[in-house]
């Protein structure tokens, strides 16, 4: 564990660094697009952090391949670099279409072509679904198996992509789903294999978790720096990796032999990696189904996504990015609960936190309803009884408390 917490250091460290200097440089040099109708800020703001990030990456994988040199204990992730290298063209393949959307924007049609190549591309070269973790399944064919990571990975990078919002959501969220999932794949590694713990999911969460956490501090509220496309793309294709590395290669039945001998823990594999990713995947589906309902396309802009709803319905933005990151935290450590703790304890967990999950995020509908039974209340002639202007002074306070959040949805 303590060569992935170097990893993670190393990728923050870097990702920090570099965020800096690219924030000097696209303020130097107006790398920046003009607002649109669409995004909620003011202020022009440069979007590069992607490219931050991907350095910070790339420079924690140099790390580790050094270290495995050195430690014999790391050949298990390296002995064959082939995967590593697929992960990391495919991440700078979408890195650079990222960046480009981000300058000059690209129609979806072109960016989704690119993300279909740099899928293809992670899969054609090694990681694949090559059985799912019911049962132990295997893929009918190789042509099946690059066909559904192809699919998952485009899926996965868009549902990051959509989210991404307000100030510090996609690296927060990013930073508790691959920290949580981190854990996992660590325990399971340990029991699977007990004479080594590592594993290249284990690798890239440890490293994504350092690049987000490196990236956040310039990206927290009001943020100086924003990931853009090229930074959303580069974590949802890291998660979709990771996830795929260790989901596609374990067979659940080996769980068993050490010492598992319940049933929900064969299916931790396949349902953890949704439970991180619920919030975005939730917030795709509803923008496909509502843009077709529309008779628009499924990648058109639009200011409907969960994070504008919850901004709409009256949380300020850090609120609305507070109440993401604690969907995702119950969601995810709920989940991997049920893999070292008593049944009981992770639905007890689950339960509590989602209902006060969803007692904070339906608070402005409730203080809405007091102010209209205030306000039918009020004496004759009265605008408003001193309970609907307490809500209302209330309501002020919450709008004001907060700068506007340069973010951009696509």
């Amino acid at each position: 564990m303590t060569l992935l917490l170097v990893l993670s250091i190393v990728s923050a460290v870097i990702t920090f660094g570099l965020s800096i200097a690219v924030r000097r440089l696209g303020i130097r040099f107006r790398l920046y697009p003009k607002i649109r109708e669409r995004d909620m800020h003011t202020t022009p703001t440069p979007r590069l952090g992607g490219v931050a990030m991907f350095g910070g990456i790339i420079c924690a994988f140099a790390v580790a391949f050094a270290i495995a040199s050195r430690f014999p204990v790391l050949n298990v992730v390296f002995a064959d670099p082939t995967p590593v290298f697929a992960i990391l063209g495919g991440a700078l393949l979408i890195v650079v279409i990222g960046v480009i959307d981000d300058l000059w924007d690209l129609d979806w049609m072109t960016k989704l072509a690119g993300q279909f190549v740099a899928a293809g591309l992670v899969a054609w070269l090694g990681v694949q679904i090559y059985s799912l973790p019911i049962g132990g399944v295997t893929v009918g064919s190789s042509w099946m198996s690059v066909s559904m990571t192809v699919i998952a990975i485009v899926l996965v990078m868009n549902a990051i992509n959509f989210i991404d919002g307000l100030d510090g959501l996609v690296a927060g969220v990013g930073l508790i789903a691959n920290g949580v999932f981190l854990i996992y794949v660590y325990l399971l590694t340990r029991e699977t294999n007990p004479s080594n713990y590592f594993s290249l999911s284990a690798v890239i969460a440890a490293i994504l978790v350092g690049a987000c956490a490196g990236f956040l501090p310039l990206n927290w509220h009001p943020a100086k720096l924003f990931m853009g496309d090229a930074g959303a793309l580069l974590i949802g294709l890291l998660m979709a990796a990771s996830a795929i590395s260790v989901t596609g290669n374990i067979v659940p039945s080996t769980i068993s032999e050490f010492g598992r001998s319940q049933l929900f823990p064969v299916f931790i594999p396949i349902i953890l990696p949704f439970a991180v990713l619920i919030v975005p995947i939730l917030d795709f589906t509803l923008a496909v189904l509502r843009r077709l309902r529309a008779g628009k396309s499924p990648f058109s802009a639009d200011r409907k996504h969960l994070h504008h709803r919850l901004v709409d319905m009256g949380h300020s933005r850090l609120h609305a990015v507070l109440i993401f990151y604690a969907w995702t935290a119950v969601l995810s450590i709920g989940c991997l609960l049920f893999y070292f703790r008593p049944y009981w304890m992770a639905v007890v967990f689950i339960a509590v936190g989602v209902i006060v999950c969803a007692a904070v995020t339906f608070a402005p509908l409730s203080r809405r309803k007091a102010r209209e039974v205030a306000a039918e209340l009020a004496p004759a002639g009265t605008p408003e009884g001193d309970a609907s202007a307490h809500l209302d002074r209330l309501d002020r306070a919450a709008s004001e408390a907060h700068s506007p959040n340069p973010r951009r949805t696509p």
